[in-house]
């Protein structure tokens, strides 16, 4: 799509070959991109699982006349008119069961039940924040619409976000705003989904649970803006079935995992810990967001020992368990791009610091630990995918420069080799029921949704509040 869309915008004429199945979303890239009715030609069937014969008959048989169609300009793909109701349209009138259902029938609802968005609810949502509701705070690579205020505070009452909150859900929009997280690949087909991470000496004011059941659905503010995300990418960003999400099964919304910011603050005191954001360079004594697409997570049930020595063995197994595919991010798909999180509960990472463990030190017991046999690294990254081209030897990609020299200290295909390709690419969180062993791996999706951090500002804003009824509005 972006080649043609380059042709495109210098007079040329294009057509997208795209699989079957995805004519939809390709369709809605090109709307978003500012292409409408771009021409495409759809391949019959999963090219991996033709045979070169069958591809090249039915490429011959179909393919080739969707591209001889886009061409001459005889391509039936044409440029629909957009029915998008404006931001203060009333779409849907009585009860709430019916409102619930015209939501739900028009896909703009998670399946659950929401809370009708009716312009007094909006209003009263954003009264007091001095927020301009027609702000733009960035636009959607996918869809192409404005990351608005309004839009923010419209899918908050939806998700049953309260006032309190909206700085957080300004946060998340820059971030999929930002070019460096990538919200364009949040419908990818593997299904990766984003995981939000709140750190910063407000969130138990804020309602916010770090404690026990940190990931689990019942603290309001973690659950509803952890929905809230889900909303905004399907209502903003298009990622709905009928558009831009492929996911084959894709994971359940997560709540926010929220870092226990006093064990942390201790945690720093002692040996110089770090929240996941500052781990991730940024600084600030505020409250910040970071967040990143998890392809998959395993949980570490009764990590067992009261030494660093004798816990980070199975810390370490779990990660190098967790971790398949999304190998193709440390080469392939990306360079040094596969950075797992690991989420360890406040009495292991206490066990840690009263040995005088600090990050850095667990972080290097972890790379020197977290490691699979280099055949096995191979076949995640050539012989079980296509994503890497031609089949490479870790070996050969180390004497060439291409990784770190440690995946390439010998040719033996036993050799144990680490999963990602620094020690301070395992990124550590502090969260959980204080009184157990417990830890959880997460595996992100490289750079199909970045590690990006924002700061949350919960300063009021000094913009000119315009009167919303009767203000002129995009």
């Amino acid at each position: 799509m972006r080649a043609a869309i380059a042709a495109e915008s210098a007079d040329i004429p294009s057509v997208s070959i795209v699989c079957e199945g995805f004519a939809g979303q390709a369709s809605a890239t090109a709307r978003g991109m500012g292409y409408d009715g771009l021409p495409l030609a759809v391949t019959v069937g999963h090219v991996d699982a033709q045979s070169t014969e069958e591809m090249i008959a039915n490429f011959t048989r179909t393919t080739i006349g969707d591209v001889v169609a886009g061409l001459t300009g005889d391509d039936s793909t044409a440029a629909t008119e957009n029915t998008e109701p404006a931001a203060l349209d009333i779409v849907a009138s009585g009860t709430i069961d019916e409102v619930n259902r015209h939501f739900l029938d028009r896909g703009w609802s998670d399946g659950n039940v929401i809370t009708p968005p009716t312009q007094d609810r909006v209003e009263h949502y954003l009264e007091g924040s001095g927020h301009d509701p027609w702000k733009t705070v960035g636009v959607s690579p996918s869809a192409g619409r404005d990351f608005t205020i309004w839009s923010i505070a419209v899918n908050a009452v939806m998700a049953g976000c309260r006032p309190e909150h909206l700085p957080i859900l300004i946060a998340i929009a820059e971030i999929l705003a930002d070019p460096n997280y990538g919200s364009e690949h949040s419908g990818n087909t593997t299904g990766a989904d984003a995981l939000i991470i709140l750190a910063g000496p407000n969130t138990e004011s804020l309602g916010f649970n770090s404690g026990p059941g940190a990931q689990r659905e019942g603290a309001h503010a973690n659950t509803s803006v952890g929905r809230w995300l889900r909303l905004y990418l399907r209502n903003v960003c298009g990622f709905t079935a009928a558009e831009h999400d492929k996911a084959t099964f894709g994971n359940p919304a997560r709540p926010v995992l929220t870092e226990d910011h006093t064990r942390i603050t201790s945690l720093a005191s002692e040996v110089g810990w770090a929240s996941v954001a500052e781990q991730l360079g940024h600084d600030g004594d505020g409250d910040v967001v970071s967040m990143a697409r998890m392809n998959s997570g395993l949980l570490l049930g009764s990590v067992f020992g009261s030494t660093p020595e004798e816990i980070t063995p199975y810390l370490a197994n779990g990660l190098a368990r967790v971790a398949a595919w999304d190998l193709t991010h440390v080469h392939g798909l990306g360079t040094e791009q596969f950075q797992p999180l690991l989420v360890i509960s406040p009495l292991l990472a206490q066990t840690y610091a009263s040995a005088g463990w600090g990050l850095a030190e667990i972080q290097a017991a972890l790379f020197d630990q977290a490691r699979i046999p280099a055949h096995l690294f191979e076949r995640f990254i050539g012989d079980w995918t296509n994503l890497t081209a031609g089949r490479p030897k870790l070996a050969d990609l180390a004497a060439e420069g291409t990784i770190p020299a440690v995946f390439g200290e010998s040719n033996d295909p036993d050799r144990l080799v680490p999963v990602a390709a620094r020690p301070e690419q395992f990124l550590i969180a502090v969260a959980g029921d204080p009184n157990r062993a417990n830890a959880y791996a997460f595996s992100n999706d490289g750079p199909h949704g970045w590690w990006t951090t924002k700061t949350v500002d919960h300063t009021p804003a000094s913009d000119l509040v315009c009167n919303i009824g009767g203000a002129e509005h995009p």
